[in-house]
């Protein structure tokens, strides 16, 4: 139970990052993807949906261990939040990225669940900023590349 008056910001913030609202959700756009397509790069696509999976669970980890950990540094950019190969090695490093992706989505909603303030900024933040912000800026990028995923998805006639 929440002690301040930001409960309906929280529960909009943990809505939008666990079910999209008006675009898919992660378990939605990465439901059902046969392993051959993981690592496809139909014509005019810049990246495969492995580089996209595993590229969401780098930034989202980053966000959030920027967001908890004093002592964090994030990876270069824009090498670090990226994966080189094009295709998953193999369909163990598939499901550990999302496992990780679900596990650090549920760490960063436990941050907004425990946050008294949602907008004080981050203590060892370096331009105060708050986890509101972060929570919008992961919202936000998330949405970006899980809509990549449904068009490439499509574009493999793999989406509904």
């Amino acid at each position: 139970m929440q002690r301040d008056g930001q409960d309906s910001l929280r529960k909009n913030l943990i809505e939008l990052l666990k079910t999209g609202n008006a675009h898919a959700a992660f378990e939605e756009a990465v439901e059902g993807i046969p392993p051959e397509h993981r690592g496809a790069k139909p014509a005019g696509s810049p990246h495969t949906l492995w580089q996209l999976v595993e590229h969401l669970r780098l930034a989202q980890h980053d966000i959030l261990e920027f967001s908890r950990d004093p002592k964090h540094e994030s990876p270069p950019f824009p090498d670090g939040y990226w994966p080189k190969d094009e295709a998953p090695p193999n369909d163990r490093a598939w499901s550990e990225t999302i496992q990780h992706f679900r596990a650090d989505l549920d760490a960063f909603v436990g941050l907004l669940e425990d946050s008294k303030d949602l907008t004080a900024p981050i203590p060892h933040a370096p331009e105060g900023q708050s986890l509101l912000r972060e929570a919008l800026t992961l919202a936000d990028h998330n949405s970006y590349h899980l809509g990549q995923i449904a068009l490439i998805r499509k574009m493999l006639g793999n989406w509904k």
